[in-house]
């Protein structure tokens, strides 16, 4: 008997050392062929120099639609198929201008108007400028304090906080919110310091939201240069004025698609493993770290598997949602279909935070899962991912978490994430291809062993 006992620990010593070393095999392999053999970088290439940025409802999301589709149909997945989503389409119209008016002097600042603000009046705003650094300032001066004004809201991003997506959260709501809270109050525009921890003179668009029992008043964003010079100037002269232009409109809703593509798993082919990043950007850069990373590594994830004759037991599908950023409506819709799917979905891993060298994954999920995904670490430390962060996930991929899916987040390097973000520059020549490619390894790699064995 007690034989028969050390022969099998033996034997299940022996098998797990055997995975282990299959599976260190496995990811060595995602990691060689990404770096010597990658394709990723050249699909970014495309998609942000040949179509460039690709908001929701415009020509260049619907011809991101049918590149991307198009190359993942040579990839090798075993099935590819367009998912229909309505989604909303706002248009710019390129007239945006600011000018501040004070002691004889006209000086021009440099904005973009905020994604889904309404237009000024052909002539535009003119109105005394009030600056706040917070809604408590806002509500502490009032209707008395704001009725007829423009209202400047200077709230930096916190410079402390090592985790620079930390600090975006904590200052985003002015920008969703501004014209909202100050419509209230009786203002009749609103400017939003840009969201950055750096000092420069480039623009953060991104979106904002109004309620629809409260007037609508246009709303844009500064530089940090331009809102630090608007403050001194409004400390020097308090009468200052500014005389804001836009004509930004939204037009009615228009027909588009997530792209998707599946490898049907070997022995559970009815769970599945959700990996994307989302195909729209806003339209004043090339939407190259936000999000055309995500999608191309997401992308490569297909390419690798078949390349590398990866049968995963569990079915793996790639998603590239459409509208993440001004109305997540990819994301819902694919939800949808999840809840009226008779599939279990396991889990999701979203790519959209840039780029940037990969430094670990953040996640969401019962105890058992976040336990379960954390004993993969050891085989990703030799690749310098060493962050399992619980708390994350990704926007496109959150409606998930009701059916019980761990929810997973590529966690880049964040440090220069927001000089890009939003903005003009996030152009093709700001991604590096050798950290795109590590985090194209790294997605595909935690695929593959929730695929082999599954969260549970």
């Amino acid at each position: 008997m007690m034989r028969r006992l050390l022969f099998a620990s033996a034997l299940l010593v022996t098998m797990q050392c055997s995975a282990q070393d299959i599976d260190s095999a496995t990811v060595r392999s995602f990691y060689d062929y990404s770096l010597s053999n990658g394709q990723a970088y050249e699909w970014l290439r495309h998609l942000t120099e040949s179509i460039g940025g690709r908001l929701s409802g415009s020509p260049q999301a619907a011809q991101a639609v049918s590149y991307t589709k198009e190359v993942l149909q040579t990839l090798g997945a075993d099935t590819v198929y367009l998912q229909e989503v309505m989604v909303p389409h706002w248009v710019r119209n390129n007239r945006e201008e600011l000018t501040v008016f004070s002691n004889g002097k006209k000086i021009p600042l440099t904005i973009c108007a905020l994604g889904g603000s309404i237009a000024t009046p052909e002539k535009g705003v003119r109105a005394d400028v009030i600056e706040v650094k917070s809604f408590d300032e806002l509500d502490a001066l009032g209707e008395a304090g704001v009725k007829g004004k423009i209202v400047f809201f200077n709230g930096p991003m916190n410079q402390k906080y090592v985790n620079t997506f930390q600090a975006y959260g904590e200052a985003g709501k002015y920008r969703y919110s501004a014209a909202k809270n100050a419509a209230q109050y009786g203002a009749v525009a609103t400017i939003t310091r840009s969201l950055t921890l750096s000092m420069d003179d480039v623009p953060h668009t991104g979106a904002m939201g109004y309620n629809d029992t409260i007037k609508k008043i246009p709303c844009c964003a500064i530089s940090t240069m331009d809102a630090e010079f608007l403050s001194a100037e409004l400390k020097r002269n308090p009468a200052t004025q500014a005389q804001l232009v836009l004509n930004c409109e939204m037009l009615p809703d228009v027909l588009s698609y997530n792209v998707v593509a599946e490898i049907r798993g070997s022995l559970f082919p009815d769970e599945v493993i959700t990996v994307g990043g989302h195909l729209d950007s806003w339209d004043t850069g090339k939407g190259a770290h936000d999000d055309g990373a995500g999608c191309v590594q997401s992308m490569e994830l297909i390419r690798m598997f078949h390349d590398l004759g990866i049968h995963p037991k569990r079915t793996v599908r790639v998603v590239l949602f459409m509208n993440e950023e001004n109305g997540l409506r990819g994301g819902t819709k694919y939800a949808e279909f999840a809840k009226a799917s008779s599939q279990k979905y396991l889990a999701a891993i979203e790519s959209d935070e840039g780029g940037f060298a990969p430094r670990g994954f953040s996640f969401s999920g019962t105890a058992a899962q976040e336990r379960k995904l954390r004993g993969f670490a050891p085989l990703f430390e030799p690749y310098g991912i060493y962050e399992w962060v619980t708390g994350g996930g990704g926007a496109d991929i959150s409606e998930l978490g009701s059916l019980g899916t761990l929810m997973i987040g590529l966690s880049p390097d964040s440090q220069r994430y927001f000089d890009y973000h939003h903005t003009p520059i996030d152009t093709f020549d700001k991604v590096n291809r050798r950290e795109l490619q590590l985090g194209a390894a790294a997605i595909a790699s935690l695929a593959y062993l929730l695929a082999n064995y599954g969260i549970e």
